[in-house]
Parts: structure tokens; C-alpha cells; sequence
């Protein structure tokens, strides 16, 4: 007969997260794993079967948690431009008021996109799927913004407006000062339409 489960599924997963956040999964290792969720390795293999399965655990509840609350801003708002300015404010406030030693210092997928997703199908899906759904949704606030503009200026905008996002939550983990620069120019860009 198996063993009981005898500990919260989603604060270990968000412990675990944390940890991948802040160093990567290559660099994370299983004592951090054990430090951070109270858990010795044989629950964790039994839980989740692997690093990579708690990885994996750890991706979608960030997807869940931080990215999609995120990006439905964007949907929620009536007024596009009023979502976009949202948007882009919001990650700016993340950005700027986070203490330097959080690890929850840019975006878990982009800084997993220059290690493990460099040489790994299902997470590099993961992070260009990240991309596509926030450029989708970028393009949706922006159509509303601007019904009456062509299909093709949109699209160019969204993925200018995709490109700064992704690029002040690049640099949020090496230079805080620039990553809230660059959403201060997507936020003028927005309030100029």
C-alpha cells in the first residue's frame, strides 16, 4: 500500500517555484529543492517523479498564478488602451518595487529561455507559447484601442509593444533602472494613441 501525502501540493510547488526563479533550473539542485519545501528528495520523486517534473509543476503554476492574472488585465478592460496602460504599469510597479533580493526578479520563462529552453523542446513550446499569448493579447487591447487601424500597423505595434515587455523582464534580474525605462517608453507609446 502507497504512503499518504501528507503535505500541501501547492505551497511546495510555489516554494519550489521560488527557487527556479531565482536560480534556473540547471543551477537549482536538490538540496535547494529540500531547503525550500521541507520535503526530503524521496517525497519529492514520489510527488512529482523528477526535477523536471516539480520544474514542470512549477512553470504552470506560474503560468496560472502570475502570467495569466497578469495578461487578463489586458481582456478585462474595455477601453484597450486603458488595459495596455494597465498592463504595462503594473509589471512596472513589480519591477521597481521588488527588494533586490526577491527571486522573483524578472519573468521564471524568459530566464529559463536562455538555459534549459535553449536546448529543450517542450520548454521552449512553453516559453514561445508565453510570447504568442501575450502578443495575442497585446493585439486584442490594441484592436480596441484603435478599431479603425490597419491590420498590418497592429501587428507591428503589438509585437514592438511584446518586444519591451519581454526585454524589461529580461534586464529586471541585471538592472532594474533600465527595465523600468524601457516599460516607461511602452507606457508613453500607449498614451500617444
Amino acid at each position: 500500500m502507497g504512503r499518504t501525502q501528507e503535505f500541501d501540493t501547492v505551497a511546495v510547488v510555489q516554494a519550489a517555484r521560488d527557487v527556479f526563479w531565482d536560480h534556473g533550473f540547471e543551477a537549482t539542485s536538490l538540496a535547494d529543492l529540500e531547503a525550500a519545501t521541507g520535503l526530503r528528495r524521496s517525497s519529492l520523486y514520489h510527488a512529482f517523479e523528477s526535477k523536471r517534473g516539480l520544474f514542470d509543476a512549477a512553470v504552470q503554476d506560474y503560468l496560472d498564478t502570475v502570467i495569466r492574472p497578469r495578461l487578463a488585465v489586458l481582456a478585462q478592460a474595455d477601453d484597450g488602451r486603458a488595459g495596455l496602460a494597465a498592463y504595462f504599469s503594473g509589471v512596472q510597479h513589480v519591477i521597481a518595487t521588488l527588494p533586490d533580493d526577491s527571486p522573483r526578479r524578472g519573468c521564471l520563462l524568459l530566464n529559463s529561455a536562455a538555459g534549459l529552453a535553449a536546448h529543450d523542446d517542450a520548454l521552449r513550446e512553453v516559453v514561445d507559447g508565453y510570447r504568442a499569448e501575450l502578443t495575442a493579447a497585446v493585439s486584442d487591447a490594441l484592436a480596441r484601442a484603435r478599431p479603425d487601424s490597419d491590420a498590418a500597423e497592429l501587428a507591428g505595434e503589438a509585437r514592438q509593444l511584446t518586444s519591451l515587455s519581454v526585454s524589461a523582464l529580461l534586464l529586471a534580474r541585471v538592472n532594474r533602472d533600465e527595465a523600468v525605462a524601457i516599460l516607461d517608453v511602452a507606457v508613453s507609446q500607449v498614451a500617444r494613441w
